[in-house]
């Protein structure tokens, strides 16, 4: 297990919030496998730290129900279970839908060109079925549209998911690629948005992330991840 040193890390904020972020990617990401035990002793030595500050970062992450004091076995990562990303995805999609409005008053003509370039990338990737690289200009596409909205405080809320969803997508994306109407709609999206198509875009937008979530669940649920 390797985590960035603290010294090169350092800002102005707590080193517990530094401990929190690195521990919560490195168990979102399956670094820190569901089941293992954090033995505080050992962590803090791995992050440089003393053991307040690595107390205090598993106190949140239990409060984000990422672990869990198990009797005779202290802290142990909890795995996520199909309720946790159903959870997860409709907090997303939710907060998503209600950004929509300020997303059409706040387009403009340099966002729209970027999301064209990024359409080109994705177009390539679709083609040749690179699941990696669609990935990637998938999260690009919908990030550049989200963070048109003005919305600030509902999108920490969505970018409070988005590691998650990320981890969880990477499940399902190569059965995206496949599905060639999930890529045709982000053409439609592009061009709902040229049009300033709100209701329009509600509902291609509610569709797109609701099919998202359904295919992603099948696949968690057929891996029992």
């Amino acid at each position: 297990m390797s985590f960035q040193h603290f010294e090169s890390t350092i800002e102005s904020r707590p080193i517990r919030d530094i401990a929190y972020e690195q521990l919560k990617h490195a168990i979102i990401t399956g670094e820190i496998p569901a089941g293992s035990r954090i033995v505080e002793t050992v962590y803090a030595e791995q992050l440089h730290i003393s053991r307040t500050p690595l107390r205090e970062a598993l106190r949140k992450l239990e409060r984000d129900g990422l672990v869990e004091y198990v009797l005779h076995r202290g802290v142990v990562v909890r795995a996520f279970t199909i309720n946790d990303i159903d959870e997860i995805f409709t907090i997303r999609n939710a907060m998503m839908m209600l950004i929509l409005p300020s997303i059409i008053e706040n387009v403009t003509e340099e966002a729209l060109e970027k999301l064209r370039g990024i359409l080109k990338e994705m177009d390539v990737a679709h083609e040749q079925e690179d699941a990696d690289a669609l990935a990637i200009q998938n999260r690009a596409f919908h990030s550049t549209i989200e963070h048109l909205s003005d919305k600030r405080r509902i999108l920490r809320v969505i970018d409070s998911q988005e590691e998650y969803i990320i981890r969880f997508s990477s499940l399902t994306i190569a059965s995206i690629v496949r599905r060639s109407n999930a890529h045709q709609e982000h053409h439609q999206m592009l061009e709902l948005l040229e049009k300033r198509d709100l209701e329009g875009l509600k509902t291609l937008m509610h569709h797109h992330l609701e099919e998202s979530k359904e295919t992603c669940l099948a696949a968690v649920a057929e891996r029992k991840f």
